[in-house]
């Protein structure tokens, strides 16, 4: 993976050492666009089991188009996704709904459907074509429910809602999947800063408390640096650096990627990389 740092060697209990955890999903050599227009190229990227990984760059970099292939959405014309040791493509669909979920950045509700029906959505690959609606669904519903703060919205029709709560229902929907691989395209969009970092904490959570595997697109570089333990920065269509946050996160590779002159510091809260950008020199 390209400029990612080897993982340390770690103890076990029973005394001895081994290497870097496996991947739970990994893109090797992965091409993919749209019709004839080729987004992203030979695109290398691991994401480890029980990491939070954000994926960042600028505007139409390919960071959408990766998600999309990630989650079998796009076909590679080149390369291959492998999903716990298995080709991706080799998944029936509902076996894959069980062990990856996906926010996209835009979703469209059923007209006329009201929030918890819709969270309850999450739960139809656990489901058989003749299975009732189980104690287990219900606990996973109420769960998401809660863990998003929209337990009070559950009656209301999402065409009602604002687009900041829609969006969390929509994050609502794919926690209840409880699958093992979350992604995330852009998921605090139209959130309130609060609600951004209350989703991000939610993600760091479930990544430590219950071992999920994060993997979100973000726009906000002091975000991403905050929060997940590995970064990959994209820039046209590449990957131009991957690893820890304070070896992608820096002021040369800021500039270049984005044009923006910055300062990085120490964030006061964290330690994490702070971007600070420069102010123009009038005059």
């Amino acid at each position: 993976m390209t400029g990612s740092a080897p993982a340390p060697i770690r103890a076990v209990p029973d005394g001895g050492t081994h290497g870097p955890p496996p991947a739970t999903l990994a893109a090797t050599g992965v091409s993919v666009g749209y019709d004839d227009r080729l987004v992203c190229r030979a695109v290398d990227v691991e994401v480890v089991r029980g990491s939070y990984t954000a994926v960042i760059g600028p505007n139409a970099c390919g960071k959408s188009t990766l998600l999309r292939a990630l989650a079998r959405l796009l076909r590679p014309s080149a390369g291959h996704v492998v999903l716990d040791g298995r080709d991706i493509a080799s998944y029936r669909p509902r076996e894959l709904a069980t062990r990856l979920g996906l926010l996209p950045q835009t979703s469209l509700a059923p007209d006329g459907i009201r929030v918890a029906d819709l969270v309850a959505r999450g739960r139809h690959p656990h489901q058989g074509m003749f299975d009732r609606w189980s104690a287990e669904d219900e606990r996973a519903v109420v769960a998401a429910l809660e863990a998003t703060g929209v337990t009070e919205l559950s009656g209301r029709l999402v065409d009602e809602l604002s687009g900041g709560q829609r969006q969390r229902v929509w994050v609502s929907m794919a926690l209840a999947q409880e699958t093992s691989v979350l992604l995330l395209d852009e998921p605090t969009t139209f959130l309130d800063v609060a609600h951004q970092y209350g989703l991000l904490e939610l993600f760091e959570d479930l990544r430590t408390d219950h071992g999920r595997t994060i993997v979100v697109v973000l726009h906000d570089l002091n975000q991403a640096a905050r929060y997940a333990d590995h970064v990959v920065m994209m820039k046209d269509g590449e990957v131009v650096r991957s690893g820890p946050p304070a070896e992608v996160v820096t002021e040369e590779l800021v500039e270049h990627v984005y044009g923006l002159r910055c300062r990085v510091v120490p964030d006061p809260e964290t330690g994490t990389p702070l971007v600070v950008p420069r102010r123009r020199t009038r005059g």
